[in-house]
C-alpha cells in the first residue's frame, strides 16, 4: 500500500487512520520504520462484545428506581459490538506479529495488552518472534468493578506484555513518567514526597468510568491513563506510534496529547466512527479507506482511497 509507505516520510502529520485489514497495512509498512507499538487484540473470550449506552429521565412508569425512590426510565442511545471469537487465535496473531517485529524500530518497544485466558500461550509465542532475551517486563494493570464469582477468585486485572527490539537501545524515559504518591510520605521527606514514587510492574488504575468524559460507549475501550504512560516511558516527542488494534484511537490519543505522530488501524467502521468523533477538529489527519464527516462537525477531513 503506497499510502502507508508514504506516510512513513511524512512528518508535517498528525497521524494515519485506516479502515482496513491491520495485516494489509503492517505489510505495506517499511522495516524498522515504527518506534512504539501498542496493541489491545481481542481477547478471544468466545462472545460477541456489545456496550449499550443509556441516559435516564424521570418518569413516573420508569423502569429503574433512584435515589429517594424517584422512577426513572431508560432511553437506549446506541450500541458498539464486535466479534471476539477465533478458531485458532495464535495463528490468526501471529503473522501480525511477526510483522509487527520488522516494522518496530532498533531502539523500538512492543506493549502487548491480554487477559489471563490467552496471555501465557501468547507468551511463548512472542518469544518465539521476538527471542526469550528481549522480554522486559509483563505490567499487571488491576482494577476493581463489576460482579464477584462465588465459586473462584474474581478476575480483575490484565496482563500487559512488553518487549524489546534490542535490550542495549530501547527508550525508557524515567524522568518523564507521571509519579504515584507515597504511601507513607512522611518517612521519605517533603522532596521526595511532593515527587512522588515511580509505579512498579503492578498498575492500579480504575477503568473508564461509567459517566465520565472519556467515556465512548465502545467495548474494551481502555484509559488514557494507561495509554499514557506507556507513550511517557517508551518513546520521545515526534516518535511514530503504531496501533494496529485500534479500537476507540485512545492510544491516538495519548500520542496526539504528548506530541507522538501515529497509525490507527481497525477493520470495524463502528471503531472508525468513534475515532471520527474523539479526533473531530483535530488537523493533520489522514483518514484512509473511510470518510470521518458524518460524525464531526469541525473538520472536514481528507480521504485517501
Amino acid at each position: 500500500m503506497r499510502e502507508a509507505q508514504h506516510f512513513m516520510i511524512d512528518h508535517n502529520t498528525t497521524g494515519a487512520i485506516y479502515l482496513a485489514d491491520n495485516l494489509d497495512i503492517l505489510r505495506a509498512l517499511p522495516s524498522g520504520s515504527v518506534d512504539l507499538i501498542y496493541i489491545d487484540p481481542p481477547f478471544n473470550t468466545g462472545k460477541h462484545q456489545q456496550r449499550v449506552q443509556l441516559k435516564t429521565e424521570r418518569s413516573d412508569d420508569g423502569d429503574r428506581v433512584g435515589f429517594q425512590g424517584q422512577r426513572y426510565k431508560s432511553i437506549i442511545l446506541g450500541s458498539r459490538r464486535f466479534s471476539d471469537v477465533f478458531d485458532d487465535y495464535l495463528a490468526f496473531l501471529e503473522p501480525r506479529l511477526v510483522e509487527a517485529h520488522r516494522v518496530l524500530a532498533p531502539s523500538g518497544s512492543f506493549y502487548f495488552h491480554v487477559d489471563y485466558r490467552e496471555v501465557h500461550y501468547c507468551k511463548v509465542l512472542l518469544d518465539a518472534i521476538f527471542g526469550r532475551e528481549s522480554f522486559l517486563n509483563e505490567i499487571i494493570w488491576a482494577y476493581d468493578y463489576g460482579g464477584r464469582p462465588k465459586n473462584r477468585w474474581p478476575p480483575k486485572h490484565d496482563n500487559i506484555l512488553l518487549y524489546v527490539k534490542n535490550l542495549s537501545r530501547y527508550v525508557f524515559n524515567v524522568d518523564e513518567i507521571e509519579r504515584i504518591p507515597y504511601m507513607a510520605p512522611g518517612l521519605v521527606g517533603p522532596e521526595k514526597a511532593a515527587r512522588g514514587k515511580l509505579p512498579t510492574d503492578c498498575w492500579w488504575h480504575t477503568i473508564v468510568p461509567t459517566n465520565g468524559a472519556e467515556k465512548t460507549g465502545y467495548p474494551t475501550q481502555k484509559p488514557l491513563g494507561i495509554l499514557r504512560r506507556i507513550v511517557q516511558a517508551s518513546s520521545k516527542p515526534g516518535s511514530l506510534v503504531l496501533d494496529f488494534f485500534a479500537g476507540s484511537g485512545t492510544t491516538g490519543i495519548a500520542a496526539l496529547e504528548l506530541g507522538r505522530r501515529f497509525i490507527l488501524v481497525d477493520n470495524n467502521p463502528e471503531a472508525l466512527a468513534v475515532m471520527a468523533r474523539r479526533f473531530d477538529g483535530v488537523a493533520g489527519i489522514r483518514w484512509v479507506g473511510f470518510d470521518p464527516a458524518p460524525y464531526q462537525q469541525q473538520t472536514t477531513a481528507p480521504i485517501i482511497p
